[in-house]
């Protein structure tokens, strides 16, 4: 089975006012439908209020992104699923959660993860 990342950037994700506790309790039933399924690895939001760094190849810290990468920020989650369709099907669900367009990728194959 592969892993696949379902996310959106937070610009992506507008909520009327007073709906984002109905945006959040359809979300939330999503993710419980994957972990009952066994499919859910991980998830989470970006803590926007965290600034990031980098750590440079020889162990140097330095303050904000990677300056190859675009901002990163919005949420996210894990999937192990049989197939692509699945993915899809999955990222369908969430989106809809969600109210707004969701991005899917699949992880490379790796042995050891």
């Amino acid at each position: 089975m592969a892993k696949y990342l379902i996310s959106f950037p937070s610009r992506a994700m507008v909520i009327p006012d007073g709906e984002f506790q109905a945006v959040a309790d359809a979300a939330h039933a999503v993710i419980q439908q994957a972990k009952e399924a066994g499919v859910y690895v991980f998830g989470g939001g970006i803590d926007e209020d965290v600034a990031p760094v980098v750590v440079e190849g020889d162990g140097t810290v330095v303050a904000g992104g990677h300056p190859l990468r675009l901002m990163l920020d919005g949420g996210f989650t894990v999937l192990e699923l049989p197939t692509r369709e699945a993915a899809v099907e999955w990222a369908r669900r969430i989106a809809v959660a969600c109210r707004c367009a969701q991005e899917l990728r699949q992880f490379q194959y790796d042995p050891q993860s």
